[in-house]
C-alpha cells in the first residue's frame, strides 16, 4: 500500500495559498514556491504575480493555475478570494515583492482575513513596520517573515548550544555577510534585481544593511539570544554614483555587556554568499558558515575542537527535526527556506483547526523580529549619519497568546493574539 499524499497535519489536506509577486524571471518568488512545495503541505491556487496583467497571466499559465484565479492586482485578488466559499478561497498569501510594497500588500490581505508569509524586510521604515505589527496583533492572524537562515539545522544547533550553556556567558558576536555581485555598476546594465535594490524608492533608505545586514541581525539575535543596546556604524557607497550604501562596518554593544561586530558588503569581489556567524563565550566558541551549512564548529576553551554535522543523532531535537535527509546528504538554502514555510504552515493549520501548535512549529521569524530588524536598520543609518554611538530602543513586549484564525471577510477580534516563536 502506498503512503498517503502529504498534507497539513492539522487540516488533513494541503493549505491553500496565493502569491503576490514572483512573476516570470523573479528569483525570490520561485524560491518561495519551491520552499512551500517541498514538504507537500501547501498548495498554490491563486496569484497576482506582476504589475503587468499580461505577465501575471503568463505566470499563472506556467504554474497551471485556473485563469479565473490569476488576478491583475493584489487588491482585486484579496477581495475576490475573500468572496469565495470557505472551501475554495486561499487561507494564506505569500508576499514576494520589492520592499516598498510589503507593508501595503500584507495589510490588505490581513484586513481580508488571510494569514501572511512575507519576504523580508517587513517594511521600509520602522514606522511602517510598527503600523503593520499593529494590524497583525489586532487581527490575530499568523504572520511569518522569511529570514530563512534561522531555518538551517546547524543554526538551530548553534542556538541550542548557546541556550544550554555550552559556551558559558556570551562575550563576543562576530558576523559577516560578504557578497561580490554588486562590485560593478550592474544596476546600470538593465539588471532588474540590482536596479530595484539600489533604488531608495523601491528598496527603502538602505541597500546592503537592509538587504543582507538584516539577515545578520536576525540570525545573531536568534542564535545568541541577545538584544543589541547600541551601534556605531560606518556606511559607504564604494561604487561611485550609488544613492544607497553597498558596504558597512558596524560595532555592537549587547545587553549584558557582550560586544560584537558586523561586516556587510555587496562589493567584496570574488565572494559569493559569504554569511558567517561566530559566537564566543567564557567557556568556548562556535563557528557556522552558510556556504558549508551542514557543519558547525564547536570550540571548547579547554578541549579539542569538534565539527558537528547535520543529520546525526547526537544533535538537539530542533536540529534533528529541521533535517530531512540522513547524515552525509547535503541540505541547504531551499530546505532552510522550506522549514520556515513548514513551521508557519503548521501554525496556520492549527489556528484554522482551533488546535494548539507544537512549540517547535512556532519556531519561525514573525512580526516582532521584523520590527526589531527595522529598528536596527534605522539605528545603523542614524549612527552612520551622525558618526557616533546610537542606542537601539528596546523592543516592546507582545502578548504571549497563540493566534486563532478568523474567517476571511469577518470582523477582527478586539484582543491582540500574537504568534511568537520561543526565544
Amino acid at each position: 500500500m502506498s503512503d498517503p499524499p502529504p498534507a497539513n497535519p492539522f487540516l488533513g489536506r494541503k493549505l491553500r495559498y496565493g502569491m503576490v509577486g514572483g512573476g516570470p524571471g523573479a528569483f525570490i518568488g520561485a524560491v518561495h514556491r519551491m520552499a512551500a512545495a517541498l514538504d507537500g503541505e501547501w498548495e498554490l491556487v491563486a496569484g497576482a504575480f506582476s504589475a503587468s496583467p499580461e505577465r501575471s497571466r503568463e505566470q499563472g499559465r506556467l504554474l497551471g493555475l485556473d485563469p479565473a484565479r490569476v488576478y491583475d492586482g493584489f487588491a482585486e485578488m484579496a477581495g475576490a478570494e475573500a468572496a469565495l466559499e470557505p472551501g475554495r478561497r486561499i487561507e494564506a498569501v505569500s508576499v514576494a515583492l520589492p520592499n516598498h510594497l510589503h507593508c501595503e500588500v500584507a495589510k490588505t490581505f490581513l484586513n481580508a482575513g488571510f494569514h501572511v508569509v512575507c519576504d523580508k524586510p517587513m517594511a521600509t521604515s520602522l514606522a511602517e513596520a510598527e503600523d503593520l505589527a499593529g494590524h497583525i496583533e489586532r487581527s490575530g492572524l499568523v504572520f511569518a517573515l522569511t529570514h530563512n537562515y534561522t531555518g538551517y539545522p546547524m543554526a538551530k544547533e548553534a542556538r541550542h548550544l548557546v541556550r544550554s550553556g555550552r559556551l558559558g556567558t556570551v562575550r563576543k558576536v562576530v558576523a559577516e555577510y560578504q557578497q561580490g555581485w554588486l562590485a560593478t555598476p550592474l544596476e546600470r546594465t538593465g539588471h532588474k534585481q540590482a536596479a530595484w535594490r539600489l533604488d531608495p524608492s523601491l528598496a527603502g533608505p538602505s541597500s546592503a544593511v537592509g538587504d543582507i545586514g538584516s539577515h545578520l541581525h536576525n540570525l545573531a539575535r536568534y542564535v545568541a539570544g541577545l538584544e543589541i543596546d547600541a551601534v556605531f556604524a560606518d556606511l559607504a557607497s564604494l561604487v561611485p554614483g550609488r544613492a544607497l550604501e553597498d558596504d558597512a562596518g558596524i560595532l555592537l554593544r549587547f545587553a549584558g555587556g557582550a560586544r560584537g561586530v558586523f561586516v556587510v558588503s555587496q562589493v567584496a569581489a570574488g565572494e559569493e554568499n559569504g554569511l558567517r556567524l561566530r559566537i564566543y563565550g567564557d567557556a568556548g566558541g562556535l563557528d557556522w558558515r552558510q556556504e558549508r551549512p551542514n557543519e558547525l564548529r564547536l570550540m571548547p576553551r579547554d578541549a579539542p575542537r569538534q565539527t558537528l554535522r547535520r543529520g546525526n543523532a547526537y544533535l538537539s531535537e530542533p536540529a534533528r527535526r529541521a533535517a530531512r535527509l540522513p547524515a552525509g546528504h547535503p541540505e541547504g538554502f531551499l530546505e532552510a527556506f522550506a522549514n520556515v514555510y513548514r513551521n508557519a504552515g503548521r501554525t496556520i493549520g492549527a489556528a484554522i483547526a482551533g488546535a494548539q501548535a507544537d512549540p517547535l512549529d512556532r519556531d519561525f521569524p514573525d512580526h516582532l523580529d521584523g520590527v526589531a530588524g527595522m529598528r536596527f536598520v534605522e539605528t545603523v543609518l542614524q549612527s552612520a549619519k551622525e558618526e557616533r554611538w546610537v542606542a537601539v530602543e528596546p523592543s516592546s513586549p507582545s502578548p504571549p497568546a497563540a493566534a486563532t484564525a478568523r474567517p476571511a471577510g469577518t470582523a477582527r477580534r478586539p484582543q491582540s493574539q500574537a504568534v511568537r516563536p520561543p526565544r
